[in-house]
C-alpha cells in the first residue's frame, strides 16, 4: 500500500466518522466556495441547464442551478460518509420499490437482471442493493464504471462501492466479466449508468433527449439482448436529506424480444421525465452534448477518405 493512498484514506476514513449533522454542516459550509468563488464548473452546468430548458427563464435557471450545487455537495458528503455506514445503517438511508418483481425474476427464475440507471443523487447507495439478497450467495452484483485517472482515488472507490458485495467491473471487461458469469451458470444483477458521452467511435444512435441531439451509447441494450436478460430502469429520488428510495421499473422479461433500440430510447425517454420532475438532482457538471452529429459526420466522412486512399495506394 503505497504512501500516498494510505494518507488519502486515512483522511477520508477519520471525515466520515462524523455524524450526519456534521457532514451536512460542512457540505453548507463547501456551496458558498465551490459556487462563488471557486465556480466549479458553472458554465457548464448553466450551458447544460439553458439548453435543456428552453421554456424557463434565467432566474428560474439560476434557482434549478444552486440547488443542483447544494445537492452536489451533500453528494460529495455522502460519498465520503459511505465509508463508515455499516450495512444496517446504509439500509436505513436507502431502502427500494419495486423489488419484489426483481426477486421473481432472479432469485425464482434464475434469470439475469440488467439495470438502466442514471447520475441521479445519490447513485452511490445502489451499491447496498447485495444486502437485500444476503441468502441468494449465487447471484453475482455488479455496476459498471470507468477507472478514474487517478490510481489511488480509483482503488479508494472500488473499496467503497464493493463494501456491500457488489463487484465494480471497469466498462473494457464488460463483455468478457458478464461471459464468465454466463460459464458460471451464476445469474447476475448488474448496473450501467449509461447516460454517459460515449466515445466518437461507439456512436452509433441518437436520441432527443432534453431538446437536444444526443448520442447514445445502446451497448447496455446488446448486451441484455444477446444474454436474454430481464431488464429494469433503477431511479433514484430523494426523500428527505441524506435518505433516497430507489425504484425499479420492469422494461422487459426478455430483452431479446424487443426491437433494435426500443429499450435505450425508452430509457432516455424514462431519464429525461425524471430530470424534469427534480432537475436539481442530476449531474450537470458533465459535458453531455460535447459531441455533435456534425462533428460526428465530419470524423465518419474522414475515415471512409482514409480508408478510400489506402485501398488506391494498396
Amino acid at each position: 500500500m503505497n504512501t500516498k493512498y494510505l494518507l488519502i484514506r486515512t483522511g477520508w476514513r477519520l471525515m466520515s466518522l462524523l455524524p450526519f449533522w456534521a457532514i451536512y454542516l460542512i457540505s453548507d459550509f463547501i456551496y458558498f466556495p465551490l459556487y462563488y468563488v471557486a465556480r466549479y464548473r458553472r458554465k457548464v452546468v448553466r450551458k447544460n441547464l439553458t439548453n435543456s430548458f428552453p421554456e424557463k427563464t434565467e432566474k428560474e435557471i439560476i434557482r434549478i442551478e444552486k440547488r443542483f450545487y447544494s445537492a452536489f455537495c451533500d453528494y460529495l458528503m455522502e460519498t465520503v460518509k459511505l465509508m463508515d455506514m455499516s450495512p444496517k445503517k446504509v439500509k436505513k438511508h436507502m431502502r427500494f420499490e419495486g423489488l419484489e418483481e426483481l426477486e421473481r425474476l432472479v432469485v425464482k427464475e434464475g434469470k439475469s437482471c440488467v439495470l438502466y440507471m442514471g447520475h441521479n443523487f445519490n447513485w452511490e447507495l445502489v451499491t447496498s442493493l447485495p444486502l437485500h439478497f444476503k441468502d441468494e450467495s449465487n447471484i453475482r452484483f455488479g455496476q459498471i464504471y470507468h477507472p478514474l485517472t487517478d490510481k489511488n482515488m480509483d482503488k479508494l472507490f472500488i473499496e467503497l462501492r464493493e463494501q456491500y458485495g457488489s463487484e465494480c467491473i471497469p466498462m473494457a471487461r464488460t463483455l468478457r466479466r458478464i461471459a464468465e458469469l454466463e460459464k458460471q451458470k451464476a445469474p447476475f444483477v448488474i448496473g450501467f449508468i449509461a447516460d454517459q458521452v460515449p466515445y466518437w467511435e461507439a456512436i452509433n444512435h441518437w436520441v432527443d433527449f432534453l431538446h437536444q441531439d444526443t448520442p447514445v451509447f445502446n451497448g447496455t441494450e446488446k448486451i441484455a439482448r444477446r444474454t436474454h436478460s430481464s431488464v429494469f430502469y433503477f431511479s433514484v429520488r430523494k426523500e428527505k436529506r441524506g435518505h433516497y428510495v430507489g425504484k425499479f421499473e420492469l422494461l422487459t422479461e426478455d430483452a431479446s424480444t424487443t426491437s433494435t433500440n426500443e429499450l435505450t430510447e425508452c430509457y432516455f425517454k424514462m431519464l429525461e421525465d425524471g430530470i424534469k420532475k427534480e432537475p436539481h438532482l442530476w449531474l450537470w457538471t458533465h459535458k453531455r452534448w460535447k459531441r455533435t452529429r456534425e462533428g460526428y459526420e465530419a470524423r465518419e466522412a474522414q475515415r471512409i477518405l482514409e480508408r478510400q486512399r489506402y485501398k488506391n495506394n494498396a
